[in-house]
């Protein structure tokens, strides 16, 4: 699989404060990528520096084989900040048409993006429409769409969903699933619940410092999320342990059930069946940790 970005020992200060601390890892072409961390980890500066809007004090980051800000990297990557707007002044078809042609794009061809981007993100009909005419929602969508105009390799989204109702952000969700396939998303948020069912990677920053995190891994022990909606207990552990194929089980902070299994005997059906046969009612039955217990737990 193609190496999109390997980036070794890069350290970047603000006086004297370490903003990124000796930052290395690697992402591959496919995937979505989760950035997380708490405000002030260095995520800002980290997606700064790939999009070659800051430049490291130390270490080297390569993108595509080039440095960050390398004319050939014009039109292969895309970035959206959290902070970006629109300019009410002009109509939504008439700004995504002047970044298109800022592209490189002829005018035929930039409006011809304009309306393909816009059918991605489902706004087709909204072309004409000035941003003040827009929900918050739907100006996001517009940004995002943006920043697929050329289908660019490589975008980053920057808190892309904040601030959603639930409908606008799940369209977010929609669309990064759909293109997956196309372009390789770095996702910047502080919702782990919704990073966790986009994300396989996970770049943890704190205070500078990163984790990695792969969550698919090839091993013969797996984990199911079982979230019960009466609050679980012993009782509820004890009941499980016996199934066939069941490792351990055991409750996290938040009260969900984790229930580690030999992948050769899958316990899913099982435990299904034990909830209806305790009268358990569930909330949800899941595949592998929650991005919370691999970060937290």
């Amino acid at each position: 699989m193609m190496s999109l970005i390997t980036a070794t020992n890069l350290t970047k200060y603000y006086g004297n404060m370490r903003a990124l601390d000796e930052v290395s890892f690697t992402i591959s072409a496919g995937s979505p990528v989760a950035l997380v961390g708490p405000n002030g980890a260095g995520k800002t500066t980290l997606f700064s520096t790939l999009c070659g809007y800051l430049t490291a004090d130390s270490g080297t980051v390569k993108i595509l084989n080039q440095v960050p800000g390398d004319p050939s990297l014009f039109g292969r990557i895309a970035a959206l900040p959290q902070d970006a707007q629109l300019d009410p002044r002009f109509t939504v078809s008439d700004q995504l048409d002047l970044y298109g042609q800022l592209q490189g794009l002829k005018r035929k061809q930039a409006h011809s993006e304009t309306l393909r981007v816009l059918e991605l993100v489902n706004l087709s009909e909204y072309a004409s429409a000035r941003p003040h005419e827009l929900s918050h929602g739907m100006r996001k969508r517009i940004c995002i769409a943006q920043t697929l105009l050329g289908q660019p390799e490589l975008v980053l989204l920057d808190e892309a969903t904040a601030g959603l109702d639930p409908v606008n952000a799940r369209e977010i969700r929609n669309l990064v699933r759909s293109l997956q396939s196309q372009a390789t998303f770095i996702l910047s948020s502080h919702d782990l619940v919704e990073l966790d069912d986009l994300c396989d990677k996970v770049l943890h920053l704190n205070k500078g410092k990163l984790t990695a995190v792969d969550r698919v891994t090839e091993t013969q022990v797996a984990t199911l999320t079982l979230k019960l909606k009466q609050p679980a207990t012993q009782h509820h552990i004890d009941a499980i342990a016996p199934l066939t194929g069941v490792q351990s089980v055991t409750l996290n902070a938040s009260g969900a059930i984790l229930v580690d299994y030999h992948t050769s005997k899958p316990v899913d059906i099982d435990l299904l069946q034990l909830c209806k046969a305790q009268q358990w009612h569930y909330k949800s039955l899941v595949n592998g940790k929650t991005l919370e217990d691999e970060l937290f737990g």
